[in-house]
């Protein structure tokens, strides 16, 4: 039995995970979770093949789901939605800007990288990414290529926002990406609020504009970090969510899912608020 049942931030091919939608579905039945969101950035196109597969596995219950990249000053905002219309003809439409903005961007880094002397093949990275392109693909092929030796490796020097090769693209504002989850009838949630600073003079506003919880069970937060995230979700009326963030990468001390998340009855509450009936903790 996994510590927690519940997933609530998983990624595969169709942004910048290293498991196949088919393939992700298995492993969370193999490891006897009952309810996982999949949420690929910027992009549905693994979710039909999520549902089609999930079928084969009558105990495990799929949140469609997404995580948008928002901006602001010198920091960027992760905000998830889930239950959202993904197949919505506008909502798709501005998928689809967002993504060409992130082969832009991807392109303008693979440009950095090759003018420091770390050239990766462009043709290369596409191939990798086979959905929306992201950065993880640009670390995969740093990491083909021998210059570092985990994908993770390359975030700390060349491609996190501070990093020699970052480039930027444009974005929404937090206020602009929960108002978009909501517009088709989604759940904003926060993601990970650790790796934003100052987060907590934010929430007001966000929960203004349709936030309906944060992140607090997960990835390798700390047990204390756990219980101040939780407290402050209670303070501002926001469902404690969670999940592993997890992509397959291989990464040395990756969080599985089943490691790490929210109650069976958080689920259930989520389910609540989305109109739809579940019964999970009996």
């Amino acid at each position: 039995m996994p510590q927690s049942q519940v997933d609530l931030h998983l990624h595969t091919t169709c942004s910048d995970g290293r498991l196949t939608p088919t393939q992700l579905v298995e492993l969370v039945a193999e490891k006897g979770m009952r309810v996982v969101a999949i949420t690929d950035h910027d992009s549905t196109e693994g979710l039909a093949a999520v549902v089609e597969t999930s079928k084969r596995f009558p105990q495990l219950s799929i949140i469609p789901g997404i995580e948008l990249s928002t901006d602001i000053p010198g920091n960027e905002i992760h905000v998830l939605g889930y239950f959202i219309r993904y197949s919505d003809i506008g909502f798709q439409q501005t998928l689809s800007e967002f993504r060409d903005g992130r082969v832009a961007r991807a392109r303008e880094m693979v440009d950095k990288l090759a003018a420091l002397g770390l050239p990766v093949d462009w043709d290369r990275v596409l191939e990798l990414a086979d959905g929306a392109v992201g950065r993880p693909h640009i670390a995969q092929a740093m990491v083909e290529k021998g210059y570092i030796t985990y994908p993770q490796e390359a975030f700390i020097k060349h491609l996190g926002r501070n990093g020699l090769a970052y480039a930027e693209r444009e974005k929404l504002t937090p206020t602009e990406a929960v108002k978009l989850i909501t517009g088709v009838g989604g759940l904003p949630v926060l993601a990970h609020p650790r790796e934003v600073d100052n987060v907590e003079p934010m929430l007001p506003e966000l929960k203004a504009a349709g936030l309906v919880g944060m992140e607090v069970y997960y990835g390798t937060y700390k047990t204390s970090e756990v219980k101040a995230f939780a407290a402050m979700a209670k303070k501002y009326g926001l469902i404690p969510c969670g999940g592993s963030d997890y992509h397959a990468m291989g990464t040395p001390g990756e969080v599985e899912p089943g490691m790490v998340g929210p109650s069976l009855e958080i689920a259930e509450k989520l389910y609540a608020m989305s109109g739809n009936k579940i019964s999970l903790s009996k």
